[in-house]
């Protein structure tokens, strides 16, 4: 083989090298600005009203509320540990349901007020479950759940039943379910990140549990 092979063997060597770096820099790229366009999605704080309406249709609200007063879709899923855990297995109790993400700003604020409430109205029967609304997979999953100090269950979630929950576009999500097996109330995002936000949850939480009671 001559010099002038060899040279020409080198320079499509080179333009492969080249437009493989270019390719895999692209594919890069758009992984980073989709990632950063889930944070930037994420710290956003939007409440969805109890009650629908004209205001919230225009924002783009979320379809969760559409859920209220009627039944709460049946699941089964598995937690972290592998066990099943069904809707059903909670009948007669008030039930939280709670869609997050590991990549969610509100859901990482929340979701320790939750571990509060959790513990605080056990002896009123108020069940916590946490559906893990993202792709992180199970050991991402569980060690945010951990450093969050989430004791509560933590279910792996499956597209149908993000369906059924209207889709999980809006993040974090809270389905309130009464003993009744009826959704009390559904609501996206949280009002405020401080204390406003924790005793709005708190409110809800009671409400529910009254309102499960009569």
């Amino acid at each position: 083989m001559n010099s002038g092979w060899t040279r020409r063997i080198a320079v499509v060597g080179l333009m492969v090298v080249a437009i493989t770096l270019m390719i895999w820099a692209g594919v890069h790229n758009a992984r980073e600005r989709r990632r950063q366009q889930q944070e930037q999605d994420a710290a956003r704080v939007v409440l969805i009203p109890e009650k629908g309406g004209a205001a919230a249709a225009e924002e783009g609200a979320d379809p969760a509320p559409k859920l209220q007063g009627k039944p709460a879709p049946a699941f089964t899923l598995v937690d972290l540990e592998g066990k099943k855990v069904s809707l059903a297995d909670f009948k007669g109790k008030p039930v939280l349901v709670n869609l997050w993400a590991t990549w969610c700003g509100p859901c990482k604020l929340e979701m320790p007020w939750f571990e509060e409430f959790s513990q605080k109205y056990a002896g009123q029967g108020l069940i916590i479950l946490g559906v893990a609304a993202d792709d992180a997979g199970k050991t991402v999953i569980a060690s945010t759940a951990k450093k969050l100090g989430v004791t509560y269950p933590i279910l792996l979630k499956d597209d149908k039943v993000e369906d059924a929950y209207g889709g999980a576009d809006y993040i974090p999500e809270s389905f309130y379910v009464d003993r009744s097996g009826k959704v009390m109330l559904a609501t996206a995002g949280i009002s405020d990140g401080g204390q406003g936000g924790k005793d709005e949850i708190e409110a809800n939480i009671k409400r529910l549990i009254a309102t499960s009671a009569d």
